[in-house]
């Protein structure tokens, strides 16, 4: 079994209505053009460092699907339930806290918004 999370480079305000628009958007392929989102860019670069999503995989990768799904203003990871998900879970949670980004987890709709 698996779960999905995605990380958003969202103002921290947004409604949960513009979050759950903004993963509708991401995951139908209609990304926005344009430059980077820094935080995005910080937060996928410190997440793979740990846990890589190109080969050579490690063989305690969290992720059931690779490579992550990337845009510029969000990531998104589909992860095994379990042992193995535990710490790279954790490491979300604190890296998407460091760099300012909001999580949404939609098996239970939950946002999950930097703090201020």
């Amino acid at each position: 079994m698996s779960f999905d999370l995605d990380v958003l480079a969202i103002d921290p305000a947004a409604s949960e209505d513009a979050v759950r628009a903004m993963v509708k958007r991401c995951r139908s392929g209609q990304h926005p053009e344009g430059d980077l989102d820094e935080r995005i860019v910080g937060f996928y670069e410190s997440l793979r460092a740990r846990y890589p999503d190109f080969p050579p995989y490690p063989d305690d990768s969290p992720w059931v699907s690779m490579p992550l799904g990337v845009g510029i203003d969000h990531v998104r990871m589909c992860m095994s339930f379990g042992q193995r998900s535990a710490a790279a879970l954790e490491l979300v949670v604190d890296l998407a806290a460091r760099y300012g980004l909001t999580t949404y987890d939609p098996q239970g709709d939950e946002v999950a918004r930097p703090q201020r």
